[in-house]
Order: structure tokens, then C-alpha cells, then sequence
């Protein structure tokens, strides 16, 4: 059984991860605008992944016989300058996210809860990969700087990204 302050913690997680799917999802649509298609596709499957984090910590507090209490998501910026400036803010985003993550194992094992510690070890190492992609895009964005032809170079690079359903826990 999951305690009450571990629950809480997961919802305000499950509420996070659906803003990351949320705030993607908003980005996928700038690069929509700017037509360019493998960011717009690298942006879909990141939209993928935050959906099934939010869904695998979703199932877990139900597998632990907690109530899962859906909040209201803000909503995410819609304006950006730049790719670049889009993934500096995944990248700041990100960071975040680790952090949460790390917040909520600090609940886990302030409740000398095992189970939930063991599960949240998959997310951790999640963000560190997730962390590490885009620090990758990053730093070749700004080796490109203004070069419209390595973008376009890079923007078919990204189109090759496939979403992998996660098997999480």
C-alpha cells in the first residue's frame, strides 16, 4: 500500500510529465510553423515518451493501491525565437525534471519506501539519457549558428528518431 504523502508526490509527478508532454507538443507546433520536419518529428517522439512516463508512474500508483488525482495543466509557452532557444529551454526543462525526480526519491526513501525507490531508479536513469540527447542537439545547434544549410542538414537528421515504448519499472 502506498502511503498518503507518497500518492501525493506521484500525482504531482503524473502532473508533470503530462505538462513535458504538453509543453513538446506545443514546441512540435513551432516547428511545424517553420516547416521543418525532423525537429517536428524528434518533438513527436519526445511528446510520445513524457506520455508514457506519465502513464507508466499513472499505472504504478494504481498497482499500489493509491488514487491517482488528475490536476490541471498550465499551459506551456508558444513562442520561441529560434530552434536554438527551443532547445536551450528542453534542456533547462529537463534539468528540471531531474530534479522533481530526485525530490520524489527523497519522499520515497524519507518513507523508507523500497518499492517506490526501486521503481523511480528506471526515471532517474531516464533523465540522465534525456538530458544527454539534448544536450547532443544543443551543442550542434550552436556549432551551426546561422548556417541555414546545416540546419536543413540536421532537420533530416532528426526526421530518423522512432519512439520506443519504454518498459518501465
Amino acid at each position: 500500500m502506498i502511503s498518503e504523502k507518497m500518492e501525493q508526490a506521484f500525482n504531482e509527478q503524473i502532473n508533470a510529465e503530462f505538462y513535458s508532454e504538453y509543453l513538446y507538443l506545443s514546441m512540435q507546433s513551432y516547428f511545424e510553423s517553420l516547416n521543418l520536419k525532423g525537429f517536428v518529428n524528434w518533438m513527436t517522439v519526445q511528446v510520445q515518451e513524457e506520455h508514457a512516463h506519465a502513464m507508466g508512474m499513472f499505472n504504478y500508483v494504481h498497482e499500489r493501491g493509491g488514487k491517482v488525482e488528475l490536476q490541471a495543466i498550465d499551459k506551456p509557452e508558444t513562442k520561441w525565437n529560434s530552434p536554438l532557444e527551443v532547445f536551450e529551454h528542453v534542456l533547462r526543462h529537463e534539468e528540471l525534471v531531474t530534479s522533481k525526480i530526485n525530490a520524489l526519491m527523497d519522499v520515497a526513501e524519507e518513507q523508507k519506501d523500497r518499492a517506490a525507490l526501486s521503481f523511480l531508479d528506471w526515471y532517474l536513469k531516464e533523465q540522465v539519457e534525456e538530458e544527454a540527447s539534448v544536450g547532443g542537439v544543443l551543442a550542434t545547434l550552436k556549432l551551426i549558428g546561422d548556417d541555414k544549410k546545416a540546419l536543413l542538414m540536421l532537420d533530416k537528421d532528426l526526421a530518423a528518431r522512432t519512439f520506443v515504448a519504454p518498459v518501465i519499472g
